[in-house]
């Protein structure tokens, strides 16, 4: 699923109405199969934005498992590009007129995490697996990534591999992630 559309760009359009398209293709692919449920794989903002879906939008009972792989679960400080937009809120305006608005959506404290996260990170129903890598230089910490509650495991691949090193984009490429995303679903 392409979502998220801004200008010539995908995936960095405002994260409430790319849940929206993720509401719609889900109801597309029930229908077209048949399944009462599916199961999500995405990676970084696509491991994020469907709990938004979950919590928000009626998800939770259309989905059996949510897999993230270097989901920005909790925002991300972008090694510390974060401390500079809360210093300076004008650079975030421009960030979103050239980048779209998931960029400033996914910094660690901003309205939209602060709200995707209160009341607990999970909802009754699917599992939760993220996938992260301790190398992640794009969701910093990389600790943030993880989520608090029923129904979820946290992986970090080091912990499996210590020779690992994939990063925030490899991941979606790692052996070792895809093994971990094969048994979780």
């Amino acid at each position: 699923l392409n979502y998220g559309a801004y200008g010539l760009l995908t995936s960095v359009g405002d994260i409430p109405a790319s849940a929206g398209e993720l509401a719609a293709f889900v109801d597309k692919v029930r229908a077209a199969t048949g399944a009462d449920k599916v199961d999500i794989v995405g990676h970084s903002q696509g491991g994020m934005m469907p709990r938004y879906y979950l919590k928000f939008l009626g998800g939770a009972d259309k989905v059996a498992n949510l897999v993230g792989l270097s989901p920005s679960n909790h925002g991300s400080t972008a090694g510390g590009l974060g401390g500079v937009l809360g210093q300076a809120p004008w650079l975030g305006d421009v960030l979103n007129a050239v980048a779209g608005p998931a960029w400033a959506q996914q910094s660690a404290g901003s309205p939209f995490m602060t709200k995707l996260n209160a009341g607990g990170d999970t909802v009754p129903g699917p599992h939760y697996t993220v996938i992260e890598t301790k190398y992640d230089e794009i969701v910093t910490p990389y600790t943030s990534e993880f989520l608090d509650g029923p129904g979820v495991t946290n992986i970090l691949l080091q912990d499996q591999c210590a020779n690992d090193y994939a990063e925030h984009l490899s991941v979606a490429f790692d052996h070792v992630a895809l093994g971990d995303v094969l048994s979780a679903l």
